[in-house]
């Protein structure tokens, strides 16, 4: 698999090869599902509550004599059946948090990468840098590399100047790839990659060693399946 290098202006100067049986082969994409959802769940805080019939606030008189008066019988104005009192088997506190093994989230991650990479969303760049810390700039890149719609970029560092420059921009995310999880990878429209960001991603995030794969080659960018052209 073939990821396309662009310059700054818009053209493709060289391609990074990805060996897809490093990143697991075919997706997984019930485990990128999952990993989606928890992601999710763990942004739940869960300190939603209701009152019940206990904690609302009313008086615990009876509304009235129990028999001869040909209603029905009624103890409280607080139980749920009347307007004002509480709420039966409403939300309570909990905790939504969900977790899934460390190697599962990695694969996860991999197959997001592999999905995204197929679909022609997942690209790199030469040179992500600014001549002027203005944002007009890196919304002129954007244009440049066809990024219309929501994007993620993914540096190899952290780069606040940078991300000043980008956070105005619709749609806009940063991260490092060390930052990276399968939802941030499958959410946006495009990934964007600085160019050592996709050579060091490609290096560590593979779920089978890549020493493995190449039949004991030694770690380079050509046996960690990273090849530039060009």
């Amino acid at each position: 698999m073939d990821i396309p290098v662009y310059s700054t202006t818009g053209q493709i100067i060289s391609h990074v090869t990805v060996d897809e049986a490093a990143f697991g082969g075919k997706p997984n994409r019930d485990l990128v599902r999952q990993a989606v959802l928890m992601h999710e769940a763990n942004q739940r805080v869960g300190t939603h509550r209701v009152k019940t019939k206990s904690t609302v606030a009313g008086t615990g008189r009876k509304v009235w004599a129990q028999k001869h008066t040909g209603r029905a019988r009624h103890g409280s104005r607080t139980v749920p059946l009347w307007v004002g009192g509480g709420v039966a088997h409403g939300p309570r506190p909990r905790d939504y948090r969900q977790k899934m093994p460390k190697a599962a989230r990695l694969r996860a991650l991999c197959s997001a990468f592999l999905m995204k990479a197929a679909d022609g969303q997942v690209i790199a760049v030469d040179g992500l840098a600014l001549t002027e810390l203005k944002t007009k700039q890196m919304a002129a890149i954007l244009r440049n590399l066809g990024v219309t719609r929501s994007f993620l970029i993914v540096l190899h560092e952290g780069s606040p100047e940078l991300w000043r420059c980008t956070r105005n921009i619709p749609g806009a995310a940063m991260l490092t790839y060390r930052n990276l999880n399968a939802y941030r990878m499958i959410r946006p429209d495009r990934v964007v990659f600085s160019l050592e960001a996709i050579r060091r991603f490609v290096q560590e995030a593979a779920v089978t060693p890549v020493d493995a794969v190449v039949e004991g080659a030694a770690l380079t960018e050509e046996s960690a399946g990273v090849r530039q052209d060009g």
